[in-house]
């Protein structure tokens, strides 16, 4: 199969994944829902700590695709968790 093609579909998996991790986080440890979450996250700065909670699904696809020895998938994981401590990186210094 095309690697590039291995890559993104890693990279779409560690996405979603961060996506699930972070609604998970807010459906079981907040008492608000999503967008209330989101929107006090915002307003107290802590936006980037709810983005990095919800990374940490990304380990689970990225040593799963390991153990599957899917190498260029778990790559794709590991750019979209490198984005996401970018984003959290922007939200720390120019919010």
């Amino acid at each position: 199969m095309n690697t590039r093609k291995e890559i993104i579909i890693g990279f779409v998996v560690g996405v979603i994944a961060n996506t699930i991790g972070t609604l998970l986080y807010i459906l079981i440890f907040s008492d608000l829902g999503i967008a209330e979450t989101f929107e006090a996250a915002i307003v107290q700065g802590h936006i980037g700590s709810l983005l990095a909670l919800g990374a940490i699904l990304n380990l689970v696809a990225f040593f799963g695709f390991l153990r599957l020895k899917r190498d260029y998938r778990a790559r794709g994981v590991m750019i979209a968790t490198l984005l996401t401590a970018l984003v959290i990186l922007y939200y720390k210094f120019f919010s």
